[in-house]
């Protein structure tokens, strides 16, 4: 081998060597967790168990993905964490099935589990996705208008000049609510301050601008959450499992797929009396054909739709029926009584036990317990690989 061989080959394995720390997956731990996650824009955790063949299998393909990020040094981490030795970061993010991938933005953890496709191009996509700017940019009102979409919650912000800490604020909210709401930037509105940010919901019914001070990023973030997040929302069987993890019982209208009234006088009720509740009770709206195991756990088919029934991960408790949430009190009567165990208490001993429709089984007697939880048997499971596409119901 002749010496400018040698050398040639001796650059090349510094170079692959150099390219492989770049990319290195940097193992997180108690000494250095806070530190990267808060010094980092991004940051993609691989919550792994040595003892789980599905986080052997997916170790060399999140490598490999990370070595498309080799030159995005202080703006992109992949990471992964030991969930036996680091048990305590483990359970800081509620992870009880491996493996679990989860990013952070800012030091702060995305609400959204990625649950796609574990491959180099699906992860390579994802984490490019969480890169590339989450604010689209306008010019005028003409081109605002144009990006605009009815069917979603729109964010806009009126800033000139796209520079200094309060923008940057208006930056880090937009990528955390990035998949709740569209954000939009460009020059002030006519009637609009000159830096200022304003909520627009679907069908543009509500605008709304943002009162409080474009300094406090906390205040920006929790205003937005509020609003980009929507006090009523579909569940399918692909964000089931995700809606469980939240951990809150389920209040849900199910309802034939080409209703529209059922859905808008519900959210509607929703809105008017329960909106104090949205930390205690997930509403929720579902296909009622789809979703055809759960109406019969509750005695209703396809033909009684639409239903009202609250599912506490532990029973299921029918409401009156639709036209009770025209009684001013009734729907959030209802959900307070879960709260207080009223319902579980009147189906077994009234004085409104008669009103809760009560199972038989094929001897004809009466069951001692309301309808068991379906949605319960969709909770994260504590020793399997999280699907994408779940179809146990």
């Amino acid at each position: 081998m002749t010496r400018e061989t040698t050398l040639s080959l001796l650059v090349l394995t510094l170079i692959s060597l150099c390219s492989l720390l770049d990319a290195e997956v940097i193992s997180l731990d108690d000494s250095n967790h806070d530190q990267i996650l808060k010094n980092n824009e991004i940051v993609f955790v691989n919550f792994y168990a040595e003892w789980c063949r599905f986080s052997q299998q997916l170790k060399p393909i999140f490598a490999e993905a990370s070595e498309k990020f080799a030159g995005a040094k202080g703006k992109v981490v992949w990471a992964s964490v030991d969930s036996d030795k680091q048990s305590g970061i483990s359970a800081r993010y509620h992870v009880n099935k491996y493996p679990t991938l989860k990013l952070f933005r800012n030091g702060e953890l995305v609400k959204k589990e990625y649950r796609s496709q574990r491959s180099v191009a699906a992860l390579t996509e994802y984490v490019q996705k969480q890169v590339d700017s989450a604010v689209q940019v306008y010019a005028d009102e003409a081109g605002l208008k144009a990006q605009l979409d009815s069917k979603k919650r729109h964010v806009i912000a009126g800033f000139a000049d796209p520079s200094g800490p309060e923008f940057d604020n208006f930056k880090k909210a937009a990528g955390i609510l990035r998949e709740e709401c569209v954000f939009h930037q460009g020059p002030a509105l006519p009637g609009q301050p000159a830096r200022s940010i304003k909520f627009v919901a679907q069908n543009s019914q509500v605008q709304e601008p943002f009162p409080q001070d474009l300094a406090n990023f906390e205040q920006i973030k929790s205003w937005l959450t509020e609003r980009c997040v929507p006090l009523v929302r579909e569940i399918t069987f692909e964000n089931a499992e995700e809606l469980t993890e939240e951990g809150l019982p389920f209040l849900i209208l199910f309802k034939h797929p080409d209703d529209k009234d059922s859905e808008k006088i519900f959210t509607e009720a929703v809105v008017r009396e329960i909106t104090d509740q949205k930390k205690s009770i997930n509403c929720l709206v579902a296909d009622g054909k789809r979703f055809a195991h759960p109406l019969h756990h509750l005695g209703k088919a396809e033909k009684d739709l639409p239903v009202i029934a609250i599912d506490s991960f532990r029973h299921m408790y029918l409401f009156e029926g639709m036209g009770a949430l025209g009684q001013s009190g009734k729907l959030r009567q209802f959900v307070l009584d879960l709260h207080s165990g009223k319902l579980h208490r009147e189906f077994h001993h009234g004085p409104d036990a008669a009103t809760v429709q009560v199972q038989v089984d094929p001897n004809g007697a009466p069951e001692t317990q309301p309808p068991p939880s379906v949605f319960e048997k969709l909770k994260p499971s504590y020793n399997r690989y999280s699907l994408v596409n779940k179809d146990e119901l």
